[in-house]
């Protein structure tokens, strides 16, 4: 046996780095391994969503999310002007989305439903990409101390019940618990034996960023054809290409310049050349879901435990929800103040979120088809979109801000994300969570409700302060990762010593 450590996270995309952090975060000692040697430059997703936004700012990174998004900006800028469309302003920064590539209008958007209040300044950054994402997350892991081994491939593992086994080709790892973050192919969710249940693919999607000639007749943006769906744009030499007369017979060899043109030409029917490949990747709409994400002391994250189309980016977003949420609960598992019934929720609250994402990329997939009757539906879909009711319903669907857990309690905050509230003495809410602990906002400076928080002081930051603003709210106790696990109007502690316990362990004995 040459080492040990309490966990094994495999993978070192956005979703094993977010959740190796939140491991470190909280004290644990974790190995990341990952079988590219170095970081995947692949063309992924291009934009975030509010929750992993607000993940990320809570964790003091939102400096990092700003200027990743004015690198992306300038990127969008040059497009705009060698298309010679006008530039973007700001005005123009705020992501609308699309469905089924059918654009939602800015402009349409009722930015002054309640649903969008309170959701801070971590909400304005959505023009951020899968790269942009993980270089972030490189340099906290680095931060942190989180050991990550490139050009390491797990070859094969073995739980017994009390630790696992992990065999790292020339090393033998033993850990106390292991999670894969390997992606839709994942080797640990093949090697443990996760069920996989789902619908086969049937599009073909090819997406890259490319040196080529001829373009100058493609209209920048989201446009269905004949022949299928494509997408010009927003940065240079990026696009994107849906053909749904199956799916593709080899995912496996690169895709060569030859195979994007013509899949371009098809698509677009312009007679593009295309000189360089810069990036590349092939994808479908195989659409599966792992029932439970946990098996013995193996767990899953990410595209190893659920794959869809990627259309909007969901992917991402969802991988990183699952790493914020498993990651401050397998911790407490790790250093003992929860047992292992905690890692259950996992599965819970996020599997259905999960089933969500997939129902909505094959709504969407189905909303591409090329045939007469489902061409006539995206047609009625188009004018309802165009809508606002329809657009402002779209569009707080794919910015994740509705997204909550059934945590059960009577008030309507419970299970959601805490709002980002900003206080008398300066700061918001999400600046206070930079330790990786949970919050108790005591807003009614209650020396009774501070007494009860005080027997976790290790897993509870107890934030005593006036609301900037009046507001009909006396406590919130919001859990490690940003969601709310009791609240009360008023002052009282009913039902604040069970949620304490539930999420956050054993108390400390009361002094006297």
């Amino acid at each position: 046996m040459n080492e040990t450590h309490d966990v094994v996270v495999v993978g070192a995309g956005p979703v094993g780095l977010m959740l190796a952090c939140e491991l470190r975060l909280a004290g644990v000692d974790v190995l990341v391994v990952e079988r590219l040697s170095e970081p995947d430059r692949t063309v992924k997703a291009g934009a975030i969503n509010v929750p992993t936004a607000q993940a990320l700012a809570r964790r003091g990174l939102l400096p990092d999310l700003q200027a990743q998004q004015q690198a992306t900006m300038a990127q969008f800028a040059t497009f705009r002007r060698d298309a010679g469309l006008a530039a973007p302003t700001a005005g123009t920064q705020r992501a609308a989305g699309h469905f089924a590539g059918i654009m939602l209008d800015t402009s349409l958007i009722d930015f002054e439903d309640p649903v969008f209040a309170d959701l801070g300044p971590a909400a304005e950054n959505w023009f951020i990409s899968q790269q942009g994402i993980e270089a972030i997350l490189a340099r906290r892991a680095a931060e942190l101390g989180v050991e990550v081994r490139r050009g390491v491939e797990v070859t094969g593992f073995a739980d017994d019940g009390i630790g696992v086994t992990v065999d790292c080709g020339a090393r033998i790892v033993r850990a106390g618990w292991l999670v894969g973050c390997d992606g839709g192919r994942s080797t640990v969710r093949k090697l443990a034996g996760f069920d996989f249940p789902g619908l086969d693919p049937e599009i073909t999607g090819r997406q890259a960023i490319v040196e080529m000639t001829g373009a100058e007749q493609v209209r920048p943006g989201w446009h269905t054809t004949p022949t299928g769906i494509y997408v010009y744009g927003p940065m240079p030499g990026r696009f994107l290409t849906v053909e749904l007369d199956g799916p593709p017979a080899d995912r496996v060899t690169p895709v060569t310049a030859e195979e994007l043109e013509g899949s371009f030409r098809r698509v677009t029917g312009v007679d593009v050349r295309i000189t360089k490949v810069l990036s590349a990747t092939r994808f479908t709409d195989n659409t599966r879901q792992v029932p439970n994400y946990r098996k013995g002391r193996v767990l899953l994250a990410g595209d190893a435990a659920h794959v869809h189309s990627p259309f909007g980016g969901q992917g991402l977003n969802l991988g990183v929800g699952d790493a914020v949420n498993l990651g401050w609960k397998l911790a407490g598992v790790v250093r003992g103040w929860a047992g292992a019934d905690l890692l259950d929720t996992y599965t819970t609250e996020r599997h259905p979120i999960g089933a969500w994402v997939l129902d909505w990329t094959r709504a969407q997939v189905a909303l591409m088809r090329t045939d007469p009757r489902s061409r006539a539906l995206r047609t009625v879909a188009a004018e309802l979109l165009a809508t606002p009711d329809a657009a402002t319903t779209i569009f707080t669907k794919i910015s994740g801000i509705l997204h909550r857990y059934d945590l059960g309690g009577s008030h309507p905050l419970t299970g959601a994300a805490t709002p980002d509230i900003e206080l008398t003495d300066g700061t918001r809410l999400s600046e206070h969570f930079a330790t990786g602990a949970g919050i108790l906002l005591d807003l009614t400076d209650s020396a009774e409700l501070r007494a009860t928080a005080a027997r976790w002081p290790d897993r509870l930051t107890v934030v005593t302060a006036k609301p900037a603003q009046p507001r009909a709210l006396s406590a919130l106790l919001v859990r490690p990762d940003g969601i709310v696990a009791w609240a009360a109007d008023t002052p009282t502690l009913d039902g604040l010593p069970e949620a304490l316990t539930r999420w956050f362990g054993t108390p400390l004995p009361a002094v006297g």
